[in-house]
């Protein structure tokens, strides 16, 4: 029997691949039914398609592939019950987000009079995003903080620094968490009043992890400078939130050729181990995670996010369509200039 698969139609770099073997439909993310995946064998999807048992019960669903790092839309125990395979994309958008922290960071620098030796930045959450950010922070000639406490309990402390000292000493902070509501270290509104209380050397936070690990609330009272590529409430932004943020971008900090490209690929792959397909995805350049050559200039030449600001600024009711229709970037190279496409 030739499998059934739905691909939601903004994921690039797929179309035409899966056709020789199976059956494929794409469909926009507002067309992804309960009623429009009961024949599927399969889903691939972004992070708009919400899957779950109102979704996915009756259907013949086996596999679910998220072009995505992370998987907060899909309900893993229901999938696990019903026998679902999950595949996601770790670290796939890892430079581009990256990218788009230190541009937003360069640019605040810049608007300060501050050079980056005179800053200190603290990284919560070093997974794939946040140890790019932390190196080539380093190699800008930053001082950065680490602070992880899953990966500080499990590998030790040296070379990670509490939320504490974080809050002391950092002038910059940055997240790059998943959200997570339970377990030991819950992010949901992990920057709220009370953190940002005790931030008292901190004058700019930025987020393009989750929307919701920063209190909207709370970003509103602070007083001091913002970078947000991830919101609460997408793409139902707060105005008074969009209006103060100095850096304010739909939710396309990842939104990399190569970011998009690497994690079909990963989707590609995981298809292929569960139904024994030998499909070959297009694998972009390896991720520039080590690269010498590396400035705040040069990062802010490969990317200056102040265009993709004022057009959200603009127009915030096209959230959804400025992000849809997103003219995918390069990521930075660390060798060279990466301009725009």
């Amino acid at each position: 029997m030739t499998p059934r698969i739905i691909i939601e139609n903004r994921i690039p770099y797929i179309k035409g691949l899966l056709e020789p073997v199976a059956q494929v439909t794409y469909l926009p993310a507002n067309e992804i039914t309960r009623q429009s995946v009961s024949n599927a064998h399969a889903l691939v999807v972004r992070t708009r398609t919400r899957c779950d048992a109102q979704l996915l019960q009756g259907s013949q669903v086996q596999f679910i592939g998220s072009a995505t790092i992370g998987t907060d839309h899909i309900d893993l125990d229901y999938c696990r019950q019903a026998g679902i395979t999950v595949a996601s994309a770790p670290g796939c958008n890892a430079p581009a987000v990256a990218q788009w922290t230190l541009a937003s960071v360069a640019l605040w620098l810049k608007k300060n009079h501050m050079n980056p030796a005179e800053a200190t930045l603290g990284v919560v959450g070093v997974g794939h995003v946040g140890s790019i950010v932390a190196r080539w922070a380093e190699q800008c000639g930053m001082r950065v903080l680490r602070n992880d406490p899953p990966r500080a309990l499990t590998e030790g402390s040296d070379g990670f620094s509490t939320i504490e000292e974080v809050q002391q000493q950092c002038h910059i902070i940055t997240f790059h968490t998943p959200l997570t509501r339970e377990g030991d270290f819950p992010t949901w509104h992990l920057c709220d009043r009370h953190f940002l209380d005790n931030a008292r050397q901190c004058r700019l936070v930025l987020n393009a992890a989750r929307g919701a690990v920063t209190d909207t609330q709370a970003l509103l009272d602070w007083n001091g400078d913002l970078a947000l590529d991830c919101w609460e409430n997408e793409p139902l932004i707060h105005p008074a939130l969009l209006r103060k943020a100095f850096i304010a971008t739909p939710h396309i900090a990842g939104y990399s050729s190569q970011g998009k490209m690497r994690g079909t690929a990963m989707v590609i792959d995981a298809l292929n181990r569960h139904f024994g397909w030998s499909i070959k995805p297009q694998h972009p350049q390896a991720p520039a995670t080590g690269a010498h050559d590396i400035s705040l200039t040069a990062i802010v030449d490969s990317y200056n996010p102040v265009a993709d600001t004022l057009a959200l600024k603009n127009n915030p009711e096209r959230f959804e369509a400025l992000r849809n229709t997103y003219a995918l970037r390069n990521e930075f190279s660390g060798s060279q200039k990466s301009p725009q496409q």
